[in-house]
């Protein structure tokens, strides 16, 4: 029987892009398996490969000093077009690698065992491979730690994806949405890709919690994240930073365009009315932080932000404060 989803590229990818996790930093869970890999089959490399539109990209990597490679000289790109494992002995002598540039150069790629991650609906979205510089065999009780160790990694990809909503609010975690800006400041720092912080907080909300009590207050935050999920375009990210602190991301936008959406987000939110006995209105405060050579950590991109934030706070609240590109004094 034909497996269509082996076929559906487009699903795949989809699939693959449900995780967020291109280019996200490193992470132990996932280290550990690789080790765990490296350690229990005797090779010097392994990695967590995901395959990308047009690369291969490493979740996880050990003994191998790349980040990714072109989809199309990836040995991963053949496993997962099949639900087996790829077992190469020996690449040299198979006509599918013995010219491939990672066999005759760096990382001299000799032996190859790799085992498809199958998602809970079927598409493969990459692999658990191991890698060696000398031919050899993987036997088959090899085979089978290999495809234990990757359903670990599907069960670790689907934890992360579970983690990464706020309950409450259902926008990002913080640890979600700082892996976010990670991604933005590896695109700012490889291509110069433009984007932009708004760090809010919702005016006097410890006031709401003491007046009405924690459950209104709780209605508070579900109802200003639906207004800015409402408002926010498709591609902007909105996260959760804790307590009544939340974060919007946004992408390709600079300080000006940046101050424009933070506008129509505080406007937003000043115009909802809030069902409770009596209905409630509150207001947010605003700091933006265009992304910048000053700001390419995550800590330092937040501390701009903040500034500009503490400045619409003691201005008088319900206001937009932007950053300037030293973070020292807001617009």
């Amino acid at each position: 029987m034909l497996d269509t989803k082996l076929n559906d590229e487009a699903a795949r990818l989809a699939a693959l892009g449900r995780y967020e996790i291109l280019d996200t930093p490193p992470e132990p869970a996932f280290d550990r398996i690789t080790q765990l890999v490296r350690s229990i089959l005797g090779v010097p490399m392994s990695v967590v490969s995901l395959i990308d539109g047009d690369r291969q990209w490493f979740k996880s990597r050990t003994g191998i000093d790349a980040t990714e490679t072109p989809r199309d000289i990836a040995f991963c790109n053949h496993t997962i077009r099949d639900r087996m494992p790829l077992v190469v002995p020996d690449a040299c002598s198979d006509q599918r690698f013995s010219s491939n540039p990672l066999v005759t150069g760096d990382p001299n790629i000799r032996s190859y065992a790799g085992v498809p991650l199958a998602t809970p609906d079927g598409y493969n979205v990459g692999t658990l491979c191991a890698i060696d510089t000398v031919p050899r065999e993987f036997d088959p009780g090899q085979i089978a730690i290999l495809e234990n160790l990757g359903a670990l990694v599907v069960e670790q990809l689907e934890l992360r994806r579970i983690a990464e909503r706020d309950h409450l609010s259902g926008a990002l975690t913080r640890r979600a949405f700082v892996a976010e800006m990670d991604k933005h400041i590896a695109l700012f720092r490889r291509y110069a890709r433009p984007a932009s912080l708004l760090l809010f907080d919702i005016d006097h909300f410890k006031r709401v919690n003491d007046t009405h009590g924690h459950p209104a207050g709780d209605v508070v935050i579900r109802e200003v994240a639906a207004c800015c999920d409402r408002t926010k375009r498709p591609n902007d990210i909105l996260g959760r930073l804790g307590g009544e602190e939340f974060g919007v991301l946004l992408p390709e936008s600079n300080a000006a365009q940046a101050g424009a959406a933070a506008q129509r987000f505080c406007d937003a939110i000043a115009a909802l009315e809030i069902a409770h006995i009596p209905p409630l209105r509150v207001t947010a405060s605003f700091g933006i932080a265009e992304i910048g050579p000053d700001r390419i950590s995550s800590d330092a991109w937040i501390a701009a932000a903040d500034v500009a934030l503490y400045a619409a706070k003691h201005g008088g609240r319900n206001r937009v404060a932007i950053a300037k590109t030293d973070a020292a004094q807001p617009d």
